[in-house]
């Protein structure tokens, strides 16, 4: 197993955010973060998980520690390393915070073995690193194992949790009984919906701060029409010709990138012509996020008059490229087996794409095109922690189509920034929803400016950030 790893980062100024954001939001992040820097006193603040690439987590950190660093805050990205039995346990872990039993093995005295003997070499690594007095925030189940020993060598201990139920049913209870006697002494968790606090740590230190994206990641930059249709064709997710324009984008450290490399996608025939509407999800290949129902509902509205044209691809990563998902694979080839029975002349219109994970810039230009071609974004999830796919169409001024579960109600209003589904398994009821605004022109338009106006006052890193520091520093002080 490879020791645990720390992640170059750049820096960026929070002098983007001015003009995009309030400008009392704008001065409040900047007082805030010279707080912590005066509190800090040349120590560090770690953020800690358990991949540097896929999902939105390392996302978010790659964002937001950059701002830190652009602050002057001695900001770091650890990242701990693990072998197939634990990220089995952890992802089994995930289901069950999920309200879900996952692969079904048992959260048991053997499941702690596998988690304590994999987290012993991280937290050996990470504590020749980490200064008694430095700050440091653990993101997710994968890392709650190493609270005790951090707290024990005088950091200051932030868990981070990214993922919960409404609902405390039975899988939820035993994800948390795995997981509570971890964290039950940290100073501070963090939740992204108050719901998600389990009654073990229902307290005073549980708090909520809603996740973000990066306006200015590859992911969010803005792309004319002509750059997202060369991107999406060399990518091979539309049919050429690709115009006038050039597969690129701006990387992290402000370099020119090029799209280069081609999804892999299972299809019936071609790739939809460019001027085909496109039903898009963007997701990890995890049976939460139910893409065989999506089909359903997508066949369902393919068979009418409005739904005619119509093409639906799903898209998530080449699983290949996500160390800490072991399940990705099988749940794809599931799907592939499920797309295989429905009709030919469906098929043709159903893509399932897995886009290329070697360059996560590239990676990430792709899904912005993608998302800003769509007709319609959908994120028809079982159960959602918060849903940043969400957050991201939302931010491109999409009409959104999301099931009314987890942090996906947080960001839209039914009927406001997009349209929600009482029933996640109803299939009918997605094809409706996106009847409705594939036949309302005026509507889609509506939906999708309120959608990138509550993304710009609620969403966005900067906000984020400063609610971080804003605990850190209490904490500190």
């Amino acid at each position: 197993m490879p020791p645990l790893s720390q992640v170059d980062l750049r820096s960026h100024s929070l002098e983007r955010f001015r003009g995009i954001v309030e400008a009392d939001a704008f001065e409040r992040a900047r007082a805030t973060l010279a707080r912590s820097r005066e509190l800090l006193d040349g120590r560090a603040v770690w953020h800690v998980n358990s991949t540097a690439e896929g999902g939105g987590v390392a996302e978010m950190l790659r964002s937001l520690l950059a701002y830190a660093r652009g602050e002057g805050i001695d900001a770091r990205w650890a990242v701990i390393a693990g072998n197939p039995d634990f990220f089995r346990v952890t992802k089994r872990l995930h289901h069950a915070l999920h309200g879900s039993a996952g692969d079904g093995s048992p959260l048991d005295e053997a499941a702690a073995r596998v988690c304590r003997e994999t987290l012993a070499p991280n937290v050996e690594a990470l504590l020749a690193e980490v200064r008694p007095g430095d700050a440091v925030v653990l993101h997710d189940p994968q890392t709650a194992g190493m609270a005790p020993a951090l707290m024990a060598h005088g950091a200051t201990v932030v868990w981070r949790c990214h993922i919960g139920t409404d609902d405390l049913t039975p899988e939820a209870g035993r994800g948390w009984a795995f997981l509570a006697p971890h964290v039950r002494d940290a100073p501070l968790r963090v939740f992204s919906r108050r719901a998600y606090v389990p009654p073990a740590l229902d307290d005073a230190r549980s708090v909520v701060v809603h996740p973000s994206i990066d306006a200015f990641s590859a992911k969010n930059q803005e792309l004319d029409e002509a750059s997202v249709r060369a991107i999406l064709t060399r990518a091979g997710l539309v049919a050429g010709p690709a115009g006038g324009g050039a597969p690129c984008f701006t990387r992290e450290d402000g370099s020119a990138g090029t799209v280069e490399r081609r999804a892999s996608v299972l299809r019936e025939g071609g790739a939809p012509a460019w001027d085909a509407p496109l039903v898009v999800q963007v997701s990890r290949w995890d049976p939460l996020k139910d893409h065989g129902g999506v089909m359903r509902g997508f066949a369902a509205f393919a068979a009418r008059p409005e739904g005619a044209d119509a093409h639906l691809v799903l898209a998530g990563p080449d699983v290949a490229g996500v160390s800490d998902d072991p399940e990705g694979g099988l749940v794809l080839e599931a799907l592939k087996a499920e797309w295989r029975a429905f009709p030919e002349p469906l098929r043709a219109r159903m893509h399932l794409a897995s886009l290329p994970m070697d360059d996560i810039g590239e990676n990430a230009a792709i899904v912005n095109a993608l998302q800003r071609h769509a007709r319609v974004v959908v994120q028809k999830s079982l159960r959602e922690g918060f849903g940043l796919t969400l957050t991201e169409a939302m931010w491109k001024r999409r009409p959104v189509i999301a099931s009314r579960v987890g942090g996906l109600r947080d960001q839209v209003t039914h009927g406001e920034e997009g349209l929600l589904l009482d029933d996640p398994t109803d299939a009918d009821a997605l094809a409706d929803a996106l009847s409705r605004v594939f036949r309302d022109g005026a509507l889609a338009a509506a939906l999708g400016e309120k959608a990138h106006a509550r993304v710009r006052s609620q969403f966005l890193g900067i906000r984020h950030l400063t609610e971080y520091h804003e605990l850190i520093n209490g904490l500190l002080a």
